[in-house]
């Protein structure tokens, strides 16, 4: 599988996967080749720009995300919550890859003035995560079942120097920086019976400031800016920036974000060219010459990285994935691609997301398509070895969810799959139903091409794994 890349984004938050490479992507490729040895203030300036691609496009996000008066479908203003009532149909088509295994709570908030205060529910044993990001995207906390259990709890988030006390009965969560995205997922069968329970659980999640616990508070109404770009794609909108706008954006969010203390050879060589923490960008330290190449060779790099990785992004028996996401320390180019198609992602510890585009059956492999037939095939007690879940979703070539009598868009262990003789759980992929026996198996395909995204929520760390690679998801292969 030849591994390329593609931005989408499911209500706000971008997943990891695969597709064409796009022409802006090739043509910075072709400026990468083209690199002026020698010109410092240009290699340092295209290090800066890598370096501060997630900052700045996780600023972009949240402007638009927040740039609303009231909560209403994927945004909602600051300190609001956002709740993902049910999953898309195959006529949906807001945001590709969606997802048909958990419901979205997320909302963005700034500790930079003050801690806020997260209280969740009792999930009743429920699979959730409420994996919380830093400004430069870091998963700097992840309560949920995984690591804090499924009963009630209240925690406060505290930002940079914050030194006051921590009410009784709430644990501290500390945010390198001043903005804060919450992206709480419930697990939901997707029944109306299921919908209901989940429902209930998304109203119970409460969020306020820590002067206002306790207190009958609303969130304030939002203030809508005219100004902000609500059309075009967060990546359009970062990637169109000339480096004097980036960098001035950059300088401006240092001043609530603050790099960490691995950053500081890199940080100390930024103030040669006028970007200096808790400042103001100095343009007189930048060549207003190079203001349109460095965004362009920067973008290019790091798509670069896609297809180049040294090893950050595997590819093992036809599945694409990568299991470095939500802490990156010094690997700025990986935060950056991750961002750039990814942003959201989780710890691998709380979910990994392979991705298929080409069956690897035969010495050629051929682009998936729903005239042919195939099968995922999973020998006695070698399904993915979670403690969450798992699931293998369908989308059409544009990432969209496939239209199919059953209404099925993703396969899991919530079916009752049905094992042959030896033990053996055969996916059935393909276009055309198997018959009524075996429809239990059945993965719907459309009539044309399509990928399939594996979701492993939870996954184990230790053997079988495929964190640390003990575990390979079988190929797919072509039984037609």
């Amino acid at each position: 599988m030849k591994l390329t890349r593609r931005e989408f984004n499911a209500g706000g938050v971008a997943l990891l996967a695969t597709a064409t490479l796009g022409a802006s992507a090739r043509a910075a490729d072709g400026l990468v080749a083209n690199f002026p040895e020698g010109d410092e203030q240009f290699a340092l300036a295209t290090e800066a720009y890598i370096y501060a691609y997630p900052l700045v496009t996780m600023e972009m996000t949240r402007r638009v995300i927040t740039n609303v008066a009231e909560p209403k479908g994927t945004r909602a203003p600051m300190g609001h919550l956002i709740k993902l009532r049910q999953y898309p149909d195959a006529k949906f088509r807001d945001v590709t890859a969606p997802n048909a295994d958990t419901l979205y709570t997320t909302a963005f908030f700034d500790v930079g003035d003050e801690p806020w205060v997260v209280s969740l529910p009792d999930l009743d044993d429920r699979y959730a995560l409420f994996p919380m990001l830093d400004g430069w995207t870091t998963v700097f906390d992840v309560p949920g079942k995984r690591t804090t259990g499924t009963g009630p709890q209240t925690f406060v988030v505290t930002g940079p120097g914050w030194e006051g006390t921590v009410p009784n009965g709430m644990t501290q969560y500390k945010s390198p920086t001043s903005i804060v995205w919450l992206l709480g997922r419930i697990y939901c069968s997707g029944t109306p019976e299921d919908y209901a329970k989940v429902h209930k659980l998304q109203d119970e999640v409460k969020l306020c400031p820590l002067s206002a616990w306790g207190k009958n508070w609303n969130a304030p109404q939002g203030k809508v800016d005219p100004a902000i770009d609500m059309k075009a794609s967060v990546r359009d909108q970062v990637n169109n920036m000339d480096a004097i706008e980036y960098f001035t954006l950059f300088a401006k969010l240092l001043k609530r974000n603050p790099p960490s203390a691995a950053d500081a050879p890199l940080v100390a060589k930024l103030a040669s060219m006028g970007i200096v923490p808790g400042q103001d960008f100095d343009k007189s330290k930048f060549d207003p010459a190079l203001a349109k190449r460095v965004p362009q060779v920067g973008f290019g790099r790091i798509m670069t990285h896609f297809k180049s990785s040294g090893g950050d992004i595997q590819d093992v028996d036809g599945w694409g994935f990568t299991t470095k996401t939500g802490i990156y320390g010094t690997n700025y180019i990986q935060r950056a691609l991750i961002t750039a198609i990814g942003l959201g992602a989780n710890r691998p510890q709380d979910a990994v997301y392979p991705t298929s585009l080409k069956s690897d059956t035969g010495a050629i492999k051929r682009v998936y398509n729903g005239s042919e037939k195939y099968v995922l095939s999973f020998k006695k007690g070698l399904t993915p070895p979670v403690s969450g879940f798992w699931s293998l979703t369908m989308y059409d070539a544009d990432y969209f969810f496939v239209d199919n009598p059953l209404n099925r868009y993703s396969i899991s262990a919530r079916q009752p799959l049905k094992a042959k003789a030896d033990g053996s759980i055969d996916l059935l992929i393909q276009h055309e139903s198997p018959g009524p026996g075996l429809e239990s198996n059945w993965l719907p395909a459309p009539k044309g091409e399509f990928i399939l995204m594996m979701r492993l929520y939870w996954p184990n760390e230790s053997d079988p794994s495929i964190i640390n690679g003990s575990w390979t998801i079988p190929p797919v292969r072509r039984v037609s």
